[in-house]
């Protein structure tokens, strides 16, 4: 099914955090009483349907989510730079306050002293007779000081605007969530109101037998490589929104396999579109992704002899299917 979300570093890792949360979701589906029952071949063409519609919700949610990602890392960096820069406002005023010190013991007060409790200290500094009362040394401290918080309230600006897009991508990553567990929730429901036969019948539909395969030689290196880590994925379950190791949604499975081969694919199957070159169908090598649908919201990858291997939809364990299961796009050669 089309792209989805990569796995968290912990107990549970991402992958297997969303391999929790799509078990509870399932044993919560199957409270549900089955739906009526629906002509067969009408049947599968709603799964279809349901199960394209689920794919590009999760494309919506990994997209999201991999951006939440970026901003988390982006809002880290702009606190320890704001951090940093309050040290080197702090430094600058303690400067200050040594002259602020002499000053008052000598029973004076320099303008460098009120620049301390000012709020504007560049028009303190555009005052000609407060440059005329420092020296050198102080006038450059003063203009640093004030270039510093300059810097600092730029910085707290920017880091509050992107925790705001921080809180808006999260709401977007729920609502996106959430049209992917409605979907599925009515292709499971349908799926439900199949008989045990015609349930077997869908799910092997789109099969062949296991290709011929290429041997190692034949291959470009990288792509024999992704190519044995999807493999060692086959009957790994389909989880949306995970990249493995131990559930894949389509595009999760295209990024783990490549990464180790040491290639660093997109997250989304419509970015993986564009992470090579195109080449014909009829062109297409062992390792090359095969994107589909016109919204690009499935991948898989190109094994030989007509074949590639895929997360197909939730239920479903990562297989080899035909390469003309669905309609075919573009191929990718990264």
């Amino acid at each position: 099914m089309a792209s989805h979300r990569r796995p968290a570093t912990s107990g549970c890792d991402r992958g297997a955090a969303a391999l929790c949360v799509l078990s509870a979701a399932a044993a919560a589906l199957g409270a549900v009483p089955a739906a009526h029952a629906v002509p067969r071949d009408g049947a599968r063409a709603e799964l279809d349907r349901l199960y394209a519609q689920a794919e590009r919700a999760t494309e919506d949610y990994d997209r999201a989510d991999e951006r939440a990602d970026r901003l988390r890392r982006e809002v880290r960096d702009a606190r320890d730079h704001i951090a940093r820069t309050q040290q080197r406002v702090n430094s600058l005023r303690e400067q200050l306050g040594s002259l602020a010190g002499a000053e008052y013991r000598s029973g004076g007060i320099d303008p460098a002293v009120a620049l301390l409790f000012s709020a504007d200290p560049d028009d303190y500094l555009d005052k000609a007779s407060v440059l005329d009362r420092i020296g050198t040394r102080q006038a450059g401290q003063l203009r640093e000081l004030s270039g510093a918080l300059r810097d600092l309230a730029q910085e707290r600006a920017e880091a509050e605007a992107k925790l705001g897009d921080l809180e808006r991508n999260r709401k977007a990553v729920a609502a996106h969530k959430r049209k992917v567990r409605e979907r599925l929730t009515r292709a499971r429901h349908l799926l439900d109101s199949l008989s045990a036969a015609d349930r077997a019948d869908y799910n092997r539909s789109s099969r062949s037998g296991r290709p011929g395969l290429t041997g190692p030689g034949d291959l470009d290196p990288r792509a024999a490589a992704a190519l044995a880590a999807a493999r060692s994925a086959l009957g790994r379950p389909y989880v949306w929104g995970a990249n493995g190791p131990f559930g894949f949604d389509c595009s999760g499975l295209m990024q783990w396999s490549y990464a180790r081969a040491g290639v660093q694919l997109p997250r989304t199957s419509q970015a993986q579109r564009d992470a090579g070159h195109r080449v014909p169908l009829s062109q297409a090598r062992p390792g090359d992704l095969v994107i589909y649908r016109s919204d690009a919201s499935h991948v898989a990858m190109y094994v030989g002899d007509g074949q590639v291997i895929h997360a197909p939809h939730p239920g479903a364990a990562v297989r080899y299917d035909r390469v003309g299961m669905l309609p075919v796009s573009a191929v990718t050669r990264p």
